[in-house]
């Protein structure tokens, strides 16, 4: 299957799971409301227990036998699953689902056209050049969309979570009627700051430093040798200088996540199989006759891809300057 049409997949699939983000709160598919004092799963009131054993209608052994029915093991059972898939295929809800990581890539692509860079933290510009070789804007007036995005982005959110918190018909009907308490506006004020403050400045290093669910995913996924890595043709490295006619490398301008897919997986411990590298060398090296240098491999494939990253292929990659030393390439 071609890149270009997986990217389309990937796209539709981060739509839909933010929808379903928006709306799992507004049809009680999973909530906790706080106004009511219990969760909410399917539509379901969903009770642990420890009501009734405050009140005294059932035994501490009863109350914990629930806690541990209806509250560890659902969570439990979800995480095994969320680490399961990370140990085979590495951190596919962070580059396929993750709502968060959708809002990284859409101010990723506004910034990198207002100044020439995917973050404020990067150290240079990437080249103003697309994977197939065509000029890419940059315009200091696209600020004028990244801001608000940012802030708009934040606000959704903030507005979201206070649904998953509180009755969400209650929380809309305030907002538009202008009628929220004040906690409720309070709420919404500091997550919309802190939101707007992380999508600024901060976007992918959460992502990378800050996330539990994608820390605890990539252990997973590191702790695999064969687990899905995008592996590099190492016998055609010399194809990469003239990734883009020689004006930049392609794989390294596009991760959202400021990685350098050529380097060995130890240090690509944040991918998020996004595969946006593997689209851009498929681009860049659409008129080669062996196609692209990047590729999703598995298996026995991953364990050699891995085990052949020796000194000399090193040396030739920071040439190339695809590689870095590990205290710089993890910032």
């Amino acid at each position: 299957m071609k890149q270009s049409t997986i990217q389309r997949s990937r796209l539709f699939m981060q739509m839909g799971f933010f929808v379903l983000f928006t709306l799992t709160p507004v049809f009680d598919l999973l909530r906790y409301d706080l106004t009511e004092g219990h969760a909410y799963f399917l539509t379901h009131e969903w009770h642990v227990g420890i009501d009734d054993f405050i009140a005294g209608t059932v035994s501490p052994l009863t109350a914990a036998g629930n806690v541990l029915l209806y509250l560890f093991l659902p969570l439990l059972g979800v995480l095994a699953l969320i680490l399961g898939i990370a140990w085979k295929w590495g951190r596919l809800y962070c580059g396929w689902l993750c709502p968060h990581f959708s809002v990284v890539e859409t101010i990723n692509r506004l910034m990198l056209r207002a100044t020439g860079k995917h973050s404020l933290w990067d150290k240079r510009e990437t080249a103003p050049w697309e994977p197939d070789g065509r000029p890419s804007a940059r315009d200091a007036r696209y600020w004028l969309l990244v801001v608000p995005f940012a802030i708009g982005f934040a606000f959704a959110w903030a507005l979201v979570f206070l649904t998953y918190l509180m009755p969400p018909f209650q929380v809309y009907g305030g907002l538009l009627n202008f009628s929220l308490s004040k906690y409720e506006v309070i709420f919404i004020g500091v997550v919309t700051s802190v939101l707007s403050a992380e999508f600024l400045f901060a976007r992918h290093l959460f992502c990378r430093y800050a996330c539990a669910i994608g820390i605890w995913q990539s252990i997973a996924w590191i702790g695999n040798k064969k687990a899905m890595v995008v592996g590099f043709d190492r016998e055609r490295i010399n194809d990469c200088a003239n990734c883009v006619g020689g004006k930049t490398s392609a794989c390294d301008a596009v991760c959202p996540m400021r990685l350098k897919p050529r380097n060995v997986k130890r240090w690509m411990f944040a991918c998020t199989q996004c595969g946006q590298c593997l689209s851009a060398c498929e681009t860049a090296n659409h008129n080669q006759p062996q196609g692209a240098l990047l590729h999703w491999v598995s298996g026995e494939a991953a364990r050699q891809n891995e085990a052949g990253f020796n000194a000399t292929t090193l040396k030739r990659l920071r040439q190339l300057g695809a590689t870095e030393d590990e205290d710089t390439n993890v910032r």
